[in-house]
């Protein structure tokens, strides 16, 4: 099994970092589907204010009520270092760029602080590979 199919099967908690209130946008369709997967999802975008999907949406990933297993990162490859020190700050067993996005100096970062990486790959579309469906 890919070793990103298993960081699928054993998390319990996901950080969505650039969650998007437009239901058209694939974070806000990734959350959604990763909440109705049953996993415990925190929305982080410092820019929305209101709730989202029926969640809080905070800040940063160290203002998590706890660590997550999974920071699932939807900001451009040049912005993902501050999101790595963040995840790093607050404990986060991973990083996971969604597709597209590549940074290996982030990257890099986060392997030496112990956390897994995960470049250019889907969330929901791994925990499909694990022939599971939302609920």
């Amino acid at each position: 099994m890919d070793r990103s199919v298993e960081l699928m099967r054993d998390a319990r908690t996901i950080a969505v970092v650039g969650v998007s209130d437009d239901p058209r946008r694939d974070s806000h369709d990734v959350a959604r589907y990763l909440i109705e997967a049953g996993y415990v999802v925190y929305l982080v975008n410092p820019t929305l204010t209101q709730p989202l999907l029926g969640r809080p949406v905070y800040a940063s990933v160290r203002e998590l009520p706890e660590p997550v297993d999974i920071v699932d990162v939807f900001r451009r490859s040049e912005f993902v270092g501050p999101v790595v020190e963040d995840a790093i700050v607050a404990g986060a067993r991973a990083v996971w760029m969604q597709l597209g996005i590549e940074n290996e100096q982030a990257a890099e970062r986060a392997r030496r602080a112990g956390m897994e990486v995960v470049m250019d790959r889907c969330t929901k579309v791994e925990h499909r590979r694990l022939g599971a469906r939302p609920a």
